[in-house]
């Protein structure tokens, strides 16, 4: 895939999200963000995100808590370290995940179907995506799906499920491919986020056209545990 590092969709998308873009060679930039504290796609409040390439890195959080994050630190790794404390948060840890994105989907077909969220074939775990919903059906049943998170106007995320009597038959590849070349149409940039330990969303990743650039994306997430 040609390098689309500077893809005035992604760019705009990522000022949007994370709060500001790009960063400058080696930085770590930690910069005050009013996305920290509004709802995102699904309602939810996240007090902090981050995007780390090669390059560098730009995180964000809530302005108030600017200073007191600024001050841990000029790394990623230090930073994360403290971050839960700074941010109010002792529970919580820091995590890092794969962020994906292209402009040269797999191109194999349309095999799947657009659907509205309130359509009765929709299953219970795609209704909670806030726009249409790509699906394959097999004798009128969903056997795959995709969600995709909008973001705002020039990025959207995708997340695909696959039943696990269908699963083998490849429709996780060409179902994102398919939705990844919609969102193109439409002027966005498709993104694709993954937990680092799950190698089966790698696979359907790499097989649909989102290579590994070396971007991770950044988080703090509530322990489950507590």
């Amino acid at each position: 895939m040609a390098d689309t590092t500077d893809d005035p969709r992604l760019t705009e998308h990522l000022r949007q999200w994370v709060g500001d873009w790009p960063p400058e060679p080696d930085e770590v930039r930690v910069v005050g963000s009013r996305a920290r504290e509004m709802p995102s796609w699904d309602g939810s409040v996240r007090p902090f995100l981050g995007i780390e390439t090669p390059a560098g890195a730009v995180l964000s959080v809530p302005a108030e808590r600017l200073a007191a994050v600024r001050a841990l630190g000029t790394t990623v790794d230090e930073i994360g370290a403290g971050l839960a404390e700074a941010l109010g948060r002792p529970s919580w840890r820091f995590g890092r995940g794969y962020f994906r994105w292209t402009t040269a989907p797999l191109e194999d077909g349309d095999p799947g179907v657009w659907l509205e969220r309130d359509d009765p074939r929709v299953p219970r775990w795609l209704r909670p995506f806030n726009g249409p919903v790509l699906v394959a059906l097999e004798q009128g049943e969903v056997a795959a799906g995709v969600g995709r998170k909008i973001h705002d106007r020039r990025g959207i995320e995708l997340a695909v499920v696959t039943e696990e009597r269908h699963r083998g038959a490849g429709w996780a590849r060409r179902l994102v491919a398919q939705a990844a070349r919609r969102t193109l149409d439409e002027g966005s940039i498709p993104t694709y986020l993954h937990a680092e330990d799950n190698h089966a969303s790698a696979r359907t990743a790499d097989a649909a056209g989102f290579p590994d650039l070396g971007w991770r994306v950044l988080g703090l997430f509530p322990d489950r545990a507590t």
